[in-house]
C-alpha cells in the first residue's frame, strides 16, 4: 500500500519532501504533481522502477520517457545542445514544455528512444517538483499518468490512490495541477518541430 503525503503547492514541508525522496531513492515508484497534470516518477536508472511505469501503463519499447530537471545545468549531462538551442531552452524554461534531444551516454538506453536515441528533458514550474528534485539532487525519471484506455491523466489524487495504491510506493497529493500535456517541442532536426500542442505556447517554435 502507497504513502500519501500531503505537501502544501507553494510551501512545501521539508520533512514530507524529505519522506518521499527517501522512497524515491530507495527504487519507489512516486506519483508526484508537475506544472501541467500529475506524473509517475522514479529515480533515474533504476531499471525495476522503469520497466514497472512500463507495465502500469502498458508502453512500448519506442516510448520516449522525459527526465525532470531542476534547471538546464543538468542538461549537458543527459543532451546535447548547441548555443542557439540552449537559449531557446532557457528563455522556455520553467515551464509547460517537453524538449525532444539527442541524449548523451549518461542517459540510460532503457530511458531513451532504441532507434532513434533522444530524450525528452523538462524544467517544471512547480515547487513540490523543484523541492523534491532538489532534495534528491538528480532529474527524475517520469512519464505521463495516462493509463491505458485513457486520453487524458488521472488529476485528483485521492482518485489516483484508490485506483493504483498497491502499484505505487508514495503518492503526493499537491492539490489540483491540471489534467493537460506539455507542449512537445522536438529539437533533433534542423528547426524545432511542435510534436504536440499541450500547455506551453509554441507561437515562438513557429516562426
Amino acid at each position: 500500500m502507497s504513502q500519501f503525503f500531503q505537501i502544501h503547492p507553494e510551501n512545501p514541508q521539508a520533512r514530507l519532501v524529505k519522506q518521499a525522496a527517501d522512497i524515491i531513492r530507495e527504487g519507489g515508484l512516486a506519483v508526484i504533481p508537475t506544472d501541467c497534470a500529475y506524473a509517475l516518477a522514479c529515480r533515474l536508472g533504476d531499471k525495476a522502477a522503469t520497466e514497472r511505469v512500463m507495465r502500469l501503463r502498458q508502453l512500448g519499447s519506442k516510448h520516449n520517457f522525459t527526465l525532470l530537471c531542476r534547471d538546464l545545468s543538468e542538461l549537458s549531462t543527459f543532451a546535447k545542445v548547441d548555443n542557439t538551442e540552449y537559449r531557446l531552452l532557457k528563455s522556455h524554461t520553467p515551464g509547460a514544455f517537453t524538449f525532444i534531444l539527442p541524449a548523451t551516454r549518461d542517459v540510460p538506453r532503457l530511458l531513451m528512444h532504441p532507434k532513434k536515441r533522444t530524450i525528452g528533458i523538462r524544467v517544471p514550474d512547480n515547487a513540490i517538483a523543484m523541492a523534491l528534485l532538489e532534495e534528491i539532487g538528480e532529474p527524475l525519471m517520469t512519464s505521463s499518468l495516462i493509463m491505458p484506455g485513457d486520453e487524458l491523466p488521472l488529476s485528483d489524487p485521492y482518485d489516483i490512490r484508490a485506483t493504483l495504491e498497491h502499484q505505487l510506493d508514495v503518492v503526493i497529493d499537491g492539490g489540483f495541477c491540471g489534467f493537460e500535456a506539455t507542449t512537445v517541442v522536438d529539437m533533433t532536426g534542423d528547426v524545432p518541430e511542435v510534436a504536440r500542442q499541450g500547455v506551453g505556447d509554441a507561437s515562438a517554435f513557429a516562426e
